[in-house]
């Protein structure tokens, strides 16, 4: 299995005049879209027994995901209000004290020998207790196993850049792949070129990092010439759960490949490359064309 740690939460979604509460959260819809995907996926956060706990499990045993390693816990679920402009998401997020927000790394157990590969990032990486444990987790299990990295940086949820930048300089060098879109590029490396940028955390010992950024597709730097590939032009509703979905396209591919391994990333094709970011594309052309983070079935996708 792929596990994917790290935050779930309700976004509070406009809609008429109101807001519509929807399961959400940057790991949590990669590890929706990998299920509806069809491949084997576990996810780790702790889930709470309060009523949006159920709203959170249900999508997550529909697409097939592998809940056992959630501890459940009475601390309320994180909620993020959504604001919509241009139909591009902004998130204000209520989370002190949430059921996320306090996972310790004593939380955190022995992986089942399933597992064969990990998947973390979003918000989860930033605030503590949490972000001390996926940090632990990654330090524990990275070295034996492919470990990719999507930070989805929210600025104005990073209240110690510092801190948070240390963290993240010492996550991404023990990540095998690194996913950052344009604005968060920008963030980490203000006024360079996203090129440059992406260069420079390569540089760091990922053997990819991945540069998304909407309408001009997704770029991949490695070891050999950088690969592109182009965005699918499709009808945007809005743009929620598009890079989290592209994550899961990319790691899908990766493994039907069969080079979701340390040894496989190390031999890596320019091929194998451009058919991941392909894949990650078309899944994530079609969460864009519906409302919300509705990640694609299997069957949806192109042959």
């Amino acid at each position: 299995m792929i596990l994917c740690a790290g935050e779930s939460l309700i976004d509070m979604v406009p809609q008429d005049r109101g807001f519509r509460p929807l399961a959400g959260g940057s790991v949590y819809n990669t590890a929706i879209a990998l299920g509806r995907l069809g491949e084997a996926v576990a996810y780790l956060w702790p889930i709470s027994r309060d009523p949006f706990g159920e709203v959170l499990l249900r999508p997550l045993k529909d697409a097939g995901v592998n809940t056992d390693l959630c501890p459940r816990t009475d601390r309320l679920t994180t909620l993020a209000l959504v604001t919509l402009a241009g139909g591009e998401a902004r998130y204000s997020f209520y989370d002190e004290g949430s059921a996320g927000r306090m996972l310790t790394a004593q939380d955190i157990p022995a992986l089942p020998d399933s597992v064969d590969a990990l998947f973390a990032g979003g918000i989860s990486l930033v605030p503590d207790p949490c972000g001390a444990a996926i940090e632990s987790l990654i330090a524990r299990d990275g070295g034996r196993l492919p470990v990719m990295l999507d930070p989805n940086i929210r600025p104005f949820f990073i209240a110690d850049a510092d801190a948070y930048c240390s963290r993240l300089s010492r996550l991404i060098a023990g990540a095998d792949i690194v996913k950052l879109s344009g604005d968060d590029l920008d963030w980490l490396y203000p006024g360079m070129t996203p090129d440059d940028a992406a260069r420079q955390v390569l540089a760091q010992g990922p053997r990819l990092v991945l540069q998304t950024g909407g309408a001009a597709g997704a770029r991949a730097h490695w070891a050999g010439d950088p690969v592109a590939v182009p965005a699918i032009r499709t009808a945007v509703a809005d743009t929620i759960g598009a890079g989290d979905t592209f994550n899961a396209g990319v790691l899908a591919s990766l493994r039907r490949q069969g080079v979701l391994t340390k040894a496989g990333l190390a031999a890596i094709t320019a091929d194998q490359i451009a058919a991941a970011l392909s894949l990650g594309a078309q899944a994530a052309a079609i969460t864009v064309s519906r409302p919300g983070a509705n990640p694609p079935w299997a069957h949806e996708m192109p042959a």
